[in-house]
């Protein structure tokens, strides 16, 4: 039985920084790579205001500097993303109210890639925006 999204959010290893040998995905040899976790992804974004998005090239950016690495992966960070949203649904799906659940929606943008993939599509991730948008203009 394959694991389950919230599985895979709980499973897996540290957050840790590794040095390059070779390039990859951009990032040069020698540079230190921070490699995530689906629970620190949650964590920044839970930071994010409400109202307020970043993408994921900016929360990668923040993420090195906190960790002391020259940038993070690119590769790893996209799929962690990815568990990160599908955990928070479940959780949403399970009972628990939209407040309680990791604010994905501001760091996945519609009409991404990643966006695409996510079993709740397009329109939740504009519904919430929308949402976050209006209570904060009051």
């Amino acid at each position: 039985m394959p694991k389950t999204w919230s599985q895979k959010f709980e499973g897996g290893k540290p957050p840790h920084v590794v040095t390059l040998e070779a390039a990859f995905a951009g990032v040069p040899p020698g540079a230190k790579l921070l490699i995530a976790s689906p629970k620190l992804l949650a964590q920044k974004i839970a930071t994010i205001p409400e109202g307020q998005v970043r993408d994921v090239v900016e929360l990668r950016r923040e993420l090195a500097q906190e960790h002391g690495a020259d940038a993070t992966c690119p590769v790893s960070t996209a799929i962690f993303l990815r568990i990160t949203a599908e955990a928070a649904l479940e959780q949403l799906a399970k009972g628990t109210p939209v407040a309680q659940i990791t604010p994905f929606w501001r760091a996945v943008t519609p009409g991404s890639k990643l966006a695409q993939k996510l079993s709740c599509g397009d329109d939740f991730l504009r519904h919430q925006r929308a949402l976050e948008a209006a209570s904060t203009a009051a």
